[in-house]
């Protein structure tokens, strides 16, 4: 029906840390973890995701958004012959692969920035980056100024008003679609790129690669002036991120709702029509396993990720249940290495598994979960229900976030229709226009009708 982005369930891999390579690139050899990684596209083909976002991949110095070199695959991961074996098995097993295109900042390493340390003022990059003065200095004594990305200054930021790093950067994009069949980019702080430029990358990536996705990431701000069809066909959906722990750990599904009403209700939704990215964590937030205060919560949590409005993403391992707070400013508890076989067999909530896994399998044979329009049926504190009509098919959500168990009287939403669930095959009977639907604690059901 739709392009295959808006059919996608994700799948987020951090390379440089699920692989256990060293966080600084100190090495002068290649070191080859992609056969590593390709062990876990069986496991995400099973759990029913088809895309994977896997990034920083660019060689980088430490966490993979510092770059060295825009054309070379990070040497603790591989070499570019690995990666291009890495999409090949993915396309393979019909996973569309997408990369982080770190555009904002390079690292202190790249070539541009050398050449102004050597040669300062008659260095022909000095119009690369932003804010260069030759009258200041940086935390590295370089003996010079220069712009950098919320102070780190090991993230210099590039001056994307200048046409040459224009010229530039879609090269680098052409590269990775010519060398390596990639897919789509998710752009890192795309709230900090100018909309020219992306207007003008997503001209050519249209002419490059027919359906090749660009997604943003974007914390804060009205997402629609993002996703367009001059832009960007996603962003990062922070705002119900947000909603969907803390409306649990409150219980308070009014958060919940409100935003979605407030985002994708059929009447007035502000973006309406449009397909953000969903996600409950990523690789730089705490895992949700560790955010929620009740652990069965992490079922509705999901149910709630797969069937509202969005494309749903999975960050590795957090599909069983994998637990990691940040400490401070160190991001490395929430990027562990993991030995995917012995995890599955010795750490795994299964049941947890099991239930991504039914989600994802639904999410394939349910157009209405994808394209369905959201209508809200019934909402307290501790009980959510709404619809996702499509035509005269659809599905029915009901949640339940509380210690007891709960009798729900859901608002029918099509009249004369039997209600069937996707789950245990159940039949629900209505009774005067609601459908009786009882829920233990932190269970879900879901209907088609």
């Amino acid at each position: 029906m739709g392009k295959w982005f808006e059919e996608a369930v994700f799948y987020h891999m951090y390379p440089i840390g699920m692989t256990g390579a060293p966080r600084r690139n100190e090495q002068d050899e290649v070191t080859h973890r992609f056969p590593e990684l390709e062990k876990w596209l069986k496991h995400i083909s099973s759990i029913g995701a088809n895309a994977i976002y896997i990034g920083p991949l660019f060689e980088s110095t430490s966490h993979g958004y510092d770059t060295r070199d825009y054309k070379l695959v990070d040497r603790r991961l591989g070499d570019n012959e690995d990666f291009k074996h890495f999409v090949q098995e993915a396309h393979a097993l019909d996973i569309k692969v997408v990369v982080d295109g770190v555009f904002n900042h390079t690292g202190r390493e790249f070539f541009a920035f050398l050449d102004i340390q050597k040669n300062r003022e008659n260095s022909p990059y000095c119009c690369w980056y932003k804010g260069i003065n030759f009258w200041g200095n940086n935390p590295y004594n370089d003996g010079f100024g220069y712009e950098a990305w919320r102070n780190c200054f090991e993230l210099v930021n590039l001056n994307l008003q200048e046409p040459q790093v224009r010229r530039y950067l879609l090269d680098v994009i052409g590269f990775w679609v010519d060398e390596f069949d990639i897919d789509g980019i998710r752009l890192d702080c795309a709230d900090c790129l100018d909309f020219s430029f992306m207007e003008e990358m997503r001209r050519f990536t249209n002419e490059k690669k027919k359906d090749f996705w660009l997604m943003g990431e974007v914390i804060h701000g009205d997402y629609s002036r993002y996703v367009k069809p001059e832009m960007l066909d996603s962003v990062t959906n922070y705002e119900l991120h947000k909603g969907l722990y803390s409306g649990h750990n409150d219980h308070n599904y009014f958060e919940i709702a409100h935003t979605i009403r407030r985002e994708f209700d059929e009447n007035g939704g502000i973006y309406r029509g449009l397909k953000l990215y969903s996600f409950i964590d990523n690789h730089d937030v705490d895992r949700i396993a560790s955010k929620l205060n009740v652990p069965g919560h992490i079922f509705p949590v999901y149910t709630l990720l797969y069937t509202l409005p969005g494309i749903p993403s999975i960050y590795y391992g957090s599909e069983w249940g994998i637990k990691g707070k940040k400490e401070g400013s160190n991001d490395d508890p929430l990027r562990p290495a993991v030995d995917l076989e012995k995890a599955l067999k010795e750490d795994a909530d299964q049941e947890l598994l099991a239930w991504v896994t039914l989600l994802g399998k639904l999410h394939k044979e349910q157009p209405s979960m994808i394209y369905g329009r959201y209508q809200e049926l019934l909402l307290t504190n501790r009980q959510y229900a709404f619809a996702r009509l499509l035509d005269e098919t659809g599905i029915v959500v009901a949640v339940n976030n509380d210690e007891k168990e709960a009798e729900l009287h859901i608002r029918e939403p099509l009249p004369g229709k039997t209600y069937k669930s996707l789950i245990n095959d159940e039949v629900y009977e209505v009774q005067d226009g609601s459908i009786i639907v009882k829920l233990l604690p932190n269970e879900s059901q879901i209907l088609c009708y």
